[in-house]
């Protein structure tokens, strides 16, 4: 049997670029999760061929929201719930437009690296065939170092396709939809960020059976030192 360790991408992008407590916006976490599950929801549904009103993923959106809010430890008042409201509306309506809708989220990837450690990928969405599409509820345009961290280990899971950013940014109104093609990696950048997988993973992931293991695997060499960081 092979051991491997593994982290999570989100993991490699918190090591990173780490955040404070105080940094974590309760609120926006909850907002965030009543939209994903209803956006998952949904687009599963189209999937399968049928085709949901506005209004009730509005409405299975904000019974998300309020599932959500019940463990934040202050909750928004009733004007700045009509507001989250408004804003989930908004990204719900745009989504049901946008190229996302009827798509399905991938399943996990492992990127391994030297056969010893690596992390798992799941964007939130892609074509089935070579193209991943991850989707913000803000403008993360240009992208932010910790979201462009987080795609280019994407890209590193998805090689050789490509990947894109939709951005829902719900803090204006109308809601405005942003797209931004992952730009390929140079080999320098690829070869970092293999080696700060590897490394990271060894130290801190948790050791699991490769064969026991049912995720389709990705593969890389470790590089040699040398790149330069991106």
């Amino acid at each position: 049997m092979t051991s491997v360790r593994t982290l999570a991408a989100h993991d490699l992008v918190e090591l990173r670029y780490p955040r404070t407590p105080s940094e974590r916006n309760e609120i926006g976490i909850a907002v965030g999760r009543a939209i994903d599950g209803a956006v998952s929801h949904y687009s599963h549904e189209a999937a399968l061929g049928r085709r949901p009103s506005a209004t009730a993923m509005a409405r299975y959106g904000e019974e998300l929201l309020e599932e959500a809010l019940a463990e934040v430890v202050e909750p928004p008042s009733a004007e700045g719930r009509e507001t989250i409201r408004e804003e989930i509306r908004g990204v719900l309506r745009e989504f049901r437009r946008s190229v996302l809708f009827g798509l399905s989220r991938p399943r996990s990837r492992l990127v391994l690296v030297g056969e010893q450690a690596g992390y798992y990928a799941q964007p939130d969405f892609w074509d089935r065939k070579n193209r991943f599409f991850e989707m913000k509820t803000y403008r993360a345009l240009p992208p932010p170092p910790d979201v462009a961290l987080q795609l280019k280990l994407f890209l590193l899971a998805f090689a050789p396709g490509t990947g894109s950013l939709v951005c829902f940014d719900r803090h204006v109104r109308p809601v405005e939809t942003l797209t931004y093609e992952v730009p390929p990696l140079t080999s320098a950048e690829a070869e970092e960020l293999l080696r700060f997988a590897h490394a990271s993973a060894l130290e801190l992931g948790a050791e699991r059976v490769l064969e026991f293991m049912n995720v389709p695997v990705v593969r890389y060499p470790l590089p040699p030192p040398g790149a330069s960081p991106p």
